[in-house]
């Protein structure tokens, strides 16, 4: 059992009550406060600078009280920003970020020039500057900042207010008429006569639903007239105005209208499931989630149920008890929390408290949450100096990130720093000795392995920043000649862990090779399935799970001490992703790879990738529950987190870009005509050491009429929870299942549709309800997917797999249909405000021989270059003068031309969208760079599957056989 547990109490404000018999969460413990701004003001992190953001306190100087009433105008800390739009400056390897001054009227974040020999001084990404300090320098490695503008579609007017009289919007559909279902139709394609098209396709081609973008903000209220607003699609841009239902970012149902029954559910063949997103990135333009401060009594809740008071739960006898919107319980109200109630049944007071009128809140946790002070925050950095490490510019990539990286650490008592190496042997560094070269403390012994000089290996960053930079500047010579091809990388977790033990923190490890020896060493198991005929079936049942349990017993037990641990895989060969990823995955952690590394395009990959991860909106020492009203109860979740009793997830660490699938299921009828409520609360440490309890609440209606359902379906959400499900059945299922699985989760959903709500149609028509109407499109892109594709590598399968666990809903789409734009005529496109092109559709169709076309998945990006296309254009992109000269590696300059700085602010927009660098690649045709482009073109007819208009053919066939 670990040290330094919380009362049951703890885990009561996310779980059940104080009075439990329930184990205490992992998550009770407090957790140390992260990087601590030393100012009075603080920065919101973007993925590649420091964007600053309001001090933490709300008003003048407290969060918001509730003793007397207050809802100022100020906001919490915890509503992380969106990150700015980057500037497009010159490309470098890796680049250098600068924090710019704000979201509103900021500065931008360039790219600067070559890479400089010794780590760039800017400023803090943590740290605002100070009064009365110069500004910043600016950086002597590359282009000075420009004044950020901001794009006309970030421009928009305040949302309305309540009562404005703006009729609800519904997004993505038409609003239809009475007793009428929204739908699509795909008629039979015709002939020059006008009779239909005999033959294989009878679906005309021009006729198939595609995505079209919407290239404005939209407005969206959660809530208007009493009733709740669908929300946007998650892949569209959005402003939010919280009206009582918390934001689509933070929790998303595959329905926004809740089934009275299993039966109509299961008629539907959909499935009811939630996707939280508890510190999701707001935009800037949306109101900051208020901090509510009960002071010593806590937050008002359920006393039954631990249900937190939300906009929902309902007032009666005059405001001196409350109705629970979950389970129904009558409770008396505080004294000292009472109100009259209005003419309207609402309590007079309930819009200036945040928590009766907002759908998400922040709770300041009182002290029954805490065992003991904020412990510092640790970030222990692990590198793999093995031979092949070495060699391929692996060590010196991951030392220069990290010197950079510090950078961006706050400096002070509470953040403390650690840094290890590894090959065969495990190699610590005393960074305490004053005045004096560190001392390198070698551990042999990788069976049984033990941590020296505990005290003085894990430091505080501010006594040894001088001795960081000198160890990580010699590491690489120290190593430059090593001979050593082994890797001892359980070992090297496990020696990191027990210097960790007593304080949790951030484990941040860089591994190149297959781990070959110590504790929980691997063996090339690819070579034994690529020997094996038939291993396209075993693959799941043997290479995609880990080998054994010594990795995930170990990951327990990081879990249990608040140890989160992020993996840069930095190879050119296998490593066994299966086995190595059930470390990050089970303590809130992710995997990063870079395959085949790339000592020229990859370290600002590295870099940047390295410096979201640690300046990113997070909390430490987390656990979740989610509730829900009576008639439905939580079955299931997902995501990269460890559980110990069923009704909460503990997280080590959980940040902004993270999401967990909650599924659910009916264990009584609901009645039609009221709503029914879900509930997320998380428990977790901020970054600047405070203890909070954020509370989404989401209340939907329940419905007994199957086409409400089907008009109110949210597709990428539904999706989101496929793609999920279908990751976690690769690992136990043979792929030829999984992917007929997919196929008929689709035609079940098609089919129940068309056979009860669109029975007046010809049956020569494919129908389709308007809100899911790219179901079938999105179904063919996964099934053709790197995760459902034979020929994909082990490795690649197993990180899409990791890669799919935590994504968000905003991402999934994107993943497995990606976003493609022509840019060699970017310098003469119309734009519609946007600084992304229109999208062009998925089709080898689409792709001119003389173009050139940039395709990006929100992880990579590819930019193929026809094998006709105009040399004055490549050499005003790429600098080389035919596509013969394109080289195998590639880093983006930008040249003083207009279609090469158009190029540049497309990618850095993309890059800010999707949170991610996106390293790119040039590809061309008659080269495998070429056929990966094409394998992404999913409407093709290809050996991995369908044509998109033969699937729909293939769809309607099957719903007609059913139907008949």
């Amino acid at each position: 059992m670990a040290p330094n547990r919380a009362p049951a109490a703890a885990a009561a404000a996310a779980g059940g009550g104080g009075g439990s018999n329930q184990p205490p969460s992992l998550a009770s413990r407090p957790m140390g406060s992260g990087p601590l701004p030393s100012s009075t003001t603080s920065t919101r992190p973007g993925p590649f600078a420091g964007v600053p953001m309001p001090p933490q306190n709300v008003g003048g100087g407290g969060a918001v009280s509730n003793g007397p009433p207050m809802f100022g105008p100020g906001g919490m800390q915890g509503g992380p920003q969106y990150p700015p739009r980057p500037f497009a400056g010159p490309q470098p390897s890796p680049p250098i970020m600068s924090s710019p001054a704000g979201p509103f009227t900021g500065r931008p974040t360039p790219y600067s020039g070559s890479l400089p020999d010794q780590p760039p001084r800017g400023p803090p990404a943590f740290s605002a500057q100070s009064p009365g300090m110069p500004p910043p320098q600016a950086s002597p490695f590359g282009a000075q900042p420009q004044p950020w503008q901001m794009q006309p579609r970030q421009i928009v007017p305040p949302p309305p207010i309540l009562g404005s009289g703006q009729p609800p919007r519904v997004f993505g559909m038409q609003p239809p008429l009475p007793n009428q279902q929204s739908m699509s139709t795909i008629s039979p394609a015709m002939g020059a006569g006008g009779s239909a098209v005999t033959g294989p396709s009878k679906i005309d081609p021009n006729q198939v639903p595609r995505p079209i973008p919407n290239p404005s903000m939209l407005l969206h209220e959660t809530r208007q007239g009493n009733q709740a607003n669908p929300p946007p699609p998650a892949t569209s841009e959005f402003i939010v105005r919280d009206t009582g239902n918390c934001s689509p970012r933070y929790m998303r149902c595959t329905i926004n209208q809740i089934a009275c029954t299993s039966d109509i559910l299961t008629t539907s063949g959909m499935q009811l499931a939630l996707l939280v997103q508890p510190l999701a990135l707001p935009h800037p333009s949306e109101e900051p989630i208020q901090i509510v401060d009960f002071g010593e009594s806590g937050p008002v809740r359920c006393s039954r149920c631990k249900g937190y008071i939300n906009p929902f739960m309902k007032f009666v006898d005059q405001g001196r008890r409350f109705i629970c919107n979950f389970c129904g319980f009558t409770d008396e109200t505080p004294r000292d929390y009472q109100c009259n109630l209005g003419p309207d049944g609402r309590r007079r007071d309930a819009d200036e408290r945040p928590e009766l009128c907002r759908g998400t809140v922040e709770f300041v946790a009182t002290r029954e949450f805490m065992v003991r002070d904020p412990m510092p925050a640790v970030f222990f950095f692990l590198i793999d100096v093995s031979m092949n490490a070495v060699q391929t510019g692996a060590t010196a990539g991951a030392c220069s990130a990290i010197s950079r990286v510090i950078l961006d650490l706050p400096e002070g008592p509470q953040t403390m720093v650690g840094i290890a190496t590894f090959d065969s042997t495990i190699h610590f560094y005393n960074l305490k000795r004053a005045s004096q070269q560190p001392l390198m403390l070698i551990v042999p012994d990788i069976q049984d392995v033990y941590t020296p000089l505990q005290t003085d290996v894990i430091v505080q960053l501010s006594e040894c920043r001088q001795h960081l930079d000198l160890l990580l500047e010699s590491i690489p010579t120290m190593f430059q000649s090593n001979k050593t091809a082994d890797s001892a990388f359980g070992a090297g977790i496990k020696a990191a862990f027990m210097a960790m033990k007593s304080t949790g923190g951030k484990l941040l490890v860089f591994q190149s090779v297959l781990p070959s020896v110590g504790i929980a060493a691997l063996s090339a198991r690819e070579a034994e399935g690529r020997s094996d005929i038939s291993a396209g079936e075993k693959e799941p049942h043997k290479l995609l799970q880990p080998v054994d349990n010594t990795l995930k017993t170990m990951a327990i037990e990081l879990a249990e001490y608040q140890v989160c641990v992020d993996v840069f895989l930095t190879t050119q060969s296998y490593v066994d992703i299966a086995s190595i990823s059930i470390i990050p995955r089970t303590t809130g952690g992710q995997v990063y790879y870079y395959h085949p590394f790339s000592a020229l395009s990859d370290p600002a990959k590295l870099y940047n990738d390295l410096r979201w991860n640690v300046t990113r909106p997070q909390g430490f020492e987390a656990v979740m529950r989610v509730r829900c009203s009576q008639g439905l109860q939580v079955q299931e979740y997902s995501g990269n987190f460890c559980k110990r009793i069923p009704t909460d997830v503990d997280l080590p660490a959980i940040d902004c870009d993270k999401s967990i699938m909650v599924t659910l299921k009916h264990d009584d009828k609901l009645q039609d005509g009221t709503e029914c409520s879900f509930q997320c609360a998380l428990l977790y440490t901020t970054v600047y050491g405070q203890r909070r309890i954020r509370v989404s609440t989401l209340s939907l209606p329940c419905t007994i009429t199957l086409s409400n359902l089907f008009r109110s379906a949210d597709l990428d959400t539904q999706f989101s929870c496929f793609l999920k499900q279908d990751a976690n059945g690769i690992l136990t299922n043979p792929l030829v299942q999984v992917r007929e699985q997919v196929t008929n989760l689709c035609i079940s959903i098609l089919h129940a549709y068309r056979k009860f709500c669109a029975t007046v149609s010809s049956s020569g028509q494919l129908i389709l309800p308007e809100a899911l109407k790219l179901l079938p499109l999105y179904t063919l892109a996964l099934i053709k997917s790197i995760g459902l594709r034979t020929d994909a590598r082990i490795d690649d399968r197993s990180f899409w797999i990791n890669y799919v666990f935590p994504l968000s809903a905003q991402l999934a789409i994107p993943l497995v249909y990606p976003r493609m734009i022509s840019i060699h005529d970017l310098d003469t496109k119309e734009t519609e405000g946007s600084v992304i092109p229109a999208v062009i559709p998925l089709s080898s169709e689409q792709v001119n021989e003389s173009g050139i076309y940039l395709l990006e998945n929100g992880e990579d990006c590819l930019i193929y270059i026809g094998s006709t296309a105009d040399p004055d254009t490549v050499r005003q992109l790429f600098g080389i003068s035919s596509v013969g000269e394109i080289p195998s590696q590639f880093v983006l300059q930008q040249y003083e031309n207009p279609l090469s700085k158009k190029l540049n602010e497309v990618i850095n927009e993309i890059r800010s969208q999707r949170c991610n660098y996106l390293c790119l690649k040039l590809c061309k045709k008659g080269d495998p760079s070429g056929a990966l482009f094409f394998s992404y073109m999913v409407e093709d007819k290809s050996p991995s599957g369908l044509s998109y208009v033969e699937f729909l053919v293939h769809v309607h066939q099957q719903i007609q056989s059913k139907t008949a």
